[in-house]
């Protein structure tokens, strides 16, 4: 089903999928519904020789079953999403990994927090583009921008957040493969919208640790 998803790697990625795909073949059954109907109308309703065009102000009774029935979709949607969402947006689990994500035109900064814990700190280290973090571990992201609007995206992990000036918005995932995938940005910001891309490198224990290891020994 749907295999032009991109890989998920993500551990709440699955429940993200599942709302997707339902809503896709709704909207797709809907759809293909409207157009059959459309085309046995042309064809039933063509203009024949002795035919007189009728004239109707419509039927109440349809348009408030057509009014009806979305809106129960709607709401059927947004119960069935509620775990979800509280999952992913809602509650964050016990933290492993703590990174703060400075949005810019057209650059992310990584800022992670030095042996101390603590950010704003002289044993900060700044990283542009580059996000690190270990597999199977919860990774919380502080995310903030210096400038406009910009949608810090990693479509693997299926996580998407705006970030905002002046505000600061927490999110979380745990990766659950090792690799290095893109991180666009998914909101208009500019001139250089197009080329504003990092990578998210997921690194196993061990090669997580060495890269501690090696970052705080300079």
């Amino acid at each position: 089903m749907l295999p032009w998803l991109p890989e998920n790697i993500s551990t709440y990625g699955g429940d993200i999928d599942y709302l997707f795909k339902l809503i896709f073949w709704i909207t797709a059954i809907v759809f293909l519904a409207v157009q059959v109907t459309l085309v046995w109308f042309l064809i039933k309703y063509r203009a024949q020789p002795g035919r007189k065009a009728i004239y109707t102000h419509g039927n109440s009774l349809l348009e408030i079953g057509w009014t009806i029935a979305p809106s129960l979709i709607l709401v059927f949607l947004a119960v069935l999403s509620r775990s979800t969402w509280d999952k992913v947006k809602a509650e964050i689990p016990p933290v492993d990994v703590t990174v703060q994500v400075h949005s810019k035109q057209f650059n992310w900064d990584i800022v992670y927090p030095g042996p101390d814990k603590m950010f704003g700190t002289e044993d900060d280290l700044t990283l542009e583009n580059e996000l690190n973090v270990p597999v199977h571990k919860v990774v919380k992201l502080e995310l903030f921008s210096n400038d406009v609007i910009h949608s810090f995206f990693v479509p693997v992990l299926r996580f998407k957040q705006d970030t905002m000036p002046g505000r600061q918005i927490d999110g979380w995932f745990e990766a659950t493969k090792t690799g290095v995938y893109e991180i666009p940005c998914a909101e208009l910001c500019g001139f250089g919208h197009s080329g504003m891309l990092g990578h998210l490198e997921v690194r196993s224990a061990q090669d997580y640790a060495s890269w501690v290891a090696e970052r705080w020994s300079k």
